[in-house]
């Protein structure tokens, strides 16, 4: 099992998504733990890399957790948070390009992804 942090950012009913260098797909920001860390330090440091902001720790809250299996098989599991940011959200590190998908938009991101972007879908916050 993959298991990810990832930060769930909507503004106007759109999603912000960054898509990796050398890969065609977008994914909800975020990443992998390293070492120790727990979910927040994971979080936070993972976008400050990514994105070039930060999370502000009195702002972060739980959004969800998803699981769902890639197409080889493998399960990945993503623990969601919101939180409000102080910067400039830019792409750096592997990050080629940020975006803001609405809900047509589904289809271009994994599949547990998808399952949030359902769940934003009925609340009525992504259109």
């Amino acid at each position: 099992m993959i298991d990810t942090v990832a930060w769930v950012r909507v503004e106007h009913g759109r999603i912000l998504v960054a898509r990796p260098r050398r890969k065609d797909i977008f994914y909800i920001p975020g990443g992998k733990r390293e070492g120790g860390e727990t979910d927040l330090q994971a979080l936070r440091r993972e976008i400050t890399e990514e994105l070039a902001v930060t999370l502000l720790p009195g702002t972060i809250r739980p959004a969800g957790t998803y699981e769902a299996a890639q197409p080889d098989g493998v399960l990945v599991r993503m623990s969601c948070y919101t939180s409000d940011y102080a910067g400039t959200l830019t792409p750096s590190s592997e990050i080629a390009e940020l975006a803001w998908f609405s809900y047509a938009d589904r289809p271009r991101v994994p599949p547990v992804d998808q399952f949030l972007f359902d769940d934003l879908n009925v609340a009525d916050l992504l259109h």
